[in-house]
C-alpha cells in the first residue's frame, strides 16, 4: 500500500545516501521492469497503473494499482511512464574470471555511464569496474539510460590504484598520444581505462597502464578537441570486436 511515510521514503531514493541508508532502489517503466524478471536484482513491490502487465512475472512480488497521481508523487520522470518497483540495494563484487572489462576513473555524467553499460551489454562485456567516484549505478538518470542493460553487466565500485596494481592483465588506456586502435592487437585477456569527461585519467592511474591507444582523428577540421567518453567507447569496443565478424 502506498502510504505517505513509503512516498516519503521513495522521494528520498533520488539521493546516493538515502539509497544506501535504506538499501533500497527504484527502477521505473514496465518496459525496463520486465528486465528484471530473470536478473539478480531483488524486487520488493510494484506500484503501478498497469499491474496486469505485470503480474504473470512477479508471481511473488506484491504488486499495488495506483492512479496517475500517486505515479507522479514516486516517480523521478518527468513524464512518468506507469510503474515503480521498489528493489533491494545489492553491492556487487569483482568477478575475476572475466577476461575482458571496462575500467571508468571519475565519470561523472550519468547519461555517459547508462550509455557505456549499454554499450557492454551489447558487445557482451560482463563487468564494469568503477572507481568510487564514479556516478552510482542506482542513480535514477543511469538507471533509465541503460535501458535494462544493468541487469546484465556486473558495475562494481573499488579503490582502482589499490585493484590495478594487483590486476593480472594488460591494462590499455586511451590517450591522443596512444597506437592506433586500427593498429592495435588487443590481447584476449585485458582491462580497457576510460577517464573522466573533463580531466581524464588520474596521473596515479595513468601510471599503471601497461598500453595506450588513441582513436585517430580523420577530418581536417581541428574544431572538436576530443570525443564523449560513451563515444569513444562506442568506437573502441567497435575496432576490439570486428575480428569477430
Amino acid at each position: 500500500m502506498l502510504t505517505s511515510h513509503k512516498i516519503k521514503i521513495i522521494q528520498s531514493l533520488d539521493k546516493k545516501k538515502f539509497r544506501q541508508k535504506y538499501n533500497l532502489f527504484l527502477v521505473e517503466s514496465n518496459k525496463i521492469i520486465k528486465e528484471l524478471a530473470n536478473s539478480r536484482v531483488k524486487i520488493l513491490e510494484i506500484y503501478s497503473t498497469k499491474p496486469e502487465e505485470l503480474k504473470s512475472l512477479f508471481k511473488n512480488v506484491d504488486i499495488f494499482e495506483i492512479d496517475e497521481r500517486e505515479l507522479r508523487k514516486i516517480s523521478f520522470l518527468q513524464n512518468p511512464k506507469d510503474s515503480v518497483a521498489v528493489c533491494s540495494l545489492e553491492t556487487a563484487k569483482i568477478d575475476d574470471s572475466k577476461d575482458r572489462q571496462i575500467i571508468l576513473d571519475g565519470i561523472q555524467d550519468p547519461g555517459n555511464l547508462g550509455t557505456i553499460i549499454r554499450l557492454a551489454d551489447w558487445f557482451g562485456i560482463e563487468q564494469i569496474v568503477c572507481s568510487q567516484d564514479t556516478v552510482d549505478l542506482h542513480n535514477p538518470k543511469v538507471l533509465m539510460s541503460t535501458m535494462g542493460s544493468f541487469t546484465r553487466v556486473n558495475v562494481c565500485y573499488v579503490e582502482l590504484e589499490d585493484y590495478l596494481k594487483t590486476y593480472q592483465h594488460p591494462v590499455i588506456g586511451t590517450d591522443m598520444q596512444g597506437e592506433s586502435i586500427y593498429k592495435k592487437e588487443f590481447p584476449s585477456k585485458f582491462s580497457l581505462v576510460l577517464g573522466n569527461e573533463g580531466n581524464g585519467m588520474r596521473p596515479n592511474v595513468e601510471q599503471l597502464l601497461t598500453d595506450v591507444v588513441t582513436i585517430p582523428r580523420f577530418g581536417k577540421q581541428q574544431s572538436t578537441e576530443s570525443l564523449n567518453v560513451s563515444m569513444a567507447t562506442g568506437i573502441i569496443l567497435g575496432q576490439i570486436f570486428s575480428d569477430q565478424v
